[in-house]
């Protein structure tokens, strides 16, 4: 019975094991992003469920630039010039983005990438969850 508990202990520690990123994963960050929650430390939740403006995400190699746009509904975007680099750094089987500018420099977490989605904790410990952007498509 013992050798029965032990098998399923280790099956569960197994099974919750956090998935680590690979680097290919992360051409997914390239495109637009509409957040959709925020969870903070003490669990409480932010839903989003319309957003008046979009993160853009370029990234080549391991740097890249973040920026907020405006969809418009003829399908193009309203921005500025405005952009936060940042730089990706694999560490602890992981990656970091590092945001660094002449005020300020803050660090999130990569905590789950795909092609469809993905979340980041800032240092703070709050939880961002985001999903690839669809424009609204309005028929002629």
């Amino acid at each position: 019975m013992r050798e029965i508990l032990l098998f399923f202990l280790i099956l569960f520690f197994w099974g919750c094991e956090e998935t680590s990123l690979v680097e290919e994963d992360l051409h997914h960050l390239n495109g637009y992003w509409e957040i959709t929650e925020v969870t903070f430390q003490d669990g409480a939740e932010k839903n989003y469920t319309v957003n008046p403006s979009v993160d853009f995400i370029q990234l080549k190699g391991t740097k890249g630039y973040r920026k907020k746009v405006q969809p418009k509904f003829d399908g193009t975007f309203s921005t500025s010039d405005d952009a936060e680099v940042f730089e990706v750094f694999a560490i602890n089987k992981g990656f970091t983005l590092q945001y660094k500018n002449s005020l300020s420099e803050r660090e999130e977490k990569l905590v789950q990438l795909d092609s469809i989605s993905f979340s980041v904790r800032s240092e703070d410990g709050i939880l961002y969850s985001y999903k690839r952007f669809e424009p609204i498509s309005i028929p002629k």
